[in-house]
């Protein structure tokens, strides 16, 4: 069980680090998903990510408050302003607009509705 709980965590972090430079793949909940895989199947690799320079405060900020930084909360939300720009740039369907619309202004409310760390 240890290695499927430690697939699932790499993978994870994969799907995180993709989620980097991808503006609609979330990185931090991949990172809280990753952090709980490897609290059941590698110690060193629970510290590791607890202890990340980057990563491992915005974990530590959920965890206790589940807040959110300032600063990445306006990250999501120039991406994905960026990312309803460009589908209304290359003439996406109205209805696919829409759709996008009301998913995208959900995930900013769920963002900002948090409180700051």
């Amino acid at each position: 069980m240890r290695v499927l709980w430690l697939i699932c965590g790499l993978t994870c972090v994969a799907l995180a680090l993709i989620g980097v430079v991808l503006p609609l793949l979330p990185t931090v909940p991949f990172l809280l998903l990753a952090t709980f895989c490897f609290a059941r199947s590698s110690e060193r690799l629970h510290t590791w990510l607890l202890t990340h320079k980057t990563f491992g405060p915005m974990i530590e900020d959920w965890h206790r408050s589940g807040a959110i930084r300032p600063v990445a909360k306006k990250a999501a939300t120039v991406s994905i302003a960026v990312v309803f720009g460009i589908s209304l740039v290359f003439g996406v369907k109205t209805t696919v607009l829409v759709i996008q619309a009301v998913v995208l202004s959900a995930v900013l409310f769920f963002i900002w509705s948090r409180p700051n760390s």
